[in-house]
C-alpha cells in the first residue's frame, strides 16, 4: 500500500478506526516510527475504536511494557518494547499466549525473530506539527 498522508490527529484516528474494524484474533499490528511519530496516538485511537469507548484510558505501556484490554473482538495486548533490551524477555510478558489474541506493538524492531510473519506493519513519519505519513504493509487480503 502506498504512503497515506495523515494531515491531523482526526485522520490518524480515522485510520485507526478503519483498521480496528478489520482486525481479528491472531492478528498483530506493528507500529514503527521515531519518538513522537504518533505510535501511541494511533494505539489509543485504535483501542478506543475497538472497545467503542471514546474515553477509554490508554496510557503508554512504556514502563509496564504491556497493557491488556478487553474488547468485543477479544483481548488486545498493547506492547511498548522501547525499554526491552532482549527479545527473550517477551516470554515473561506472555508473548506466546498473546499471539492467539490481538497484539499491538510499538517498537517492533525489538521483537527480532519473534516478529509475527503475517503482521500488518504501520510506519509513521512526522511531516509537521500534527501531521504524519503512514505506510502500511501486510494484510493483502484485507487492505
Amino acid at each position: 500500500m502506498p504512503t497515506r498522508p495523515l494531515p491531523n490527529l482526526a485522520e490518524t484516528e480515522r485510520l485507526a478506526a478503519a483498521l480496528a474494524a478489520l482486525v481479528r484474533p491472531g492478528d498483530a499490528i506493528l507500529l514503527s516510527g521515531d519518538l513522537g511519530a504518533g505510535k501511541t496516538a494511533f494505539a489509543r485511537a485504535f483501542l478506543r475504536a475497538l472497545t467503542g469507548d471514546a474515553l477509554l484510558d490508554v496510557p503508554s505501556p512504556t514502563f509496564t511494557l504491556v497493557q491488556t484490554y478487553d474488547t468485543p473482538k477479544g483481548p488486545v495486548h498493547h506492547y511498548d518494547l522501547w525499554r526491552l533490551t532482549d527479545h527473550g524477555a517477551l516470554a515473561e510478558l506472555g508473548w506466546d499466549e498473546a499471539l492467539d489474541d490481538i497484539v499491538l506493538v510499538e517498537w517492533p524492531d525489538r521483537l527480532g525473530p519473534l516478529t509475527p510473519p503475517r503482521a500488518l506493519s504501520l510506519v509513521l513519519r512526522p511531516t509537521g506539527d500534527d501531521s504524519r505519513d503512514a505506510t502500511l504493509t501486510g494484510w493483502p487480503d484485507r487492505l
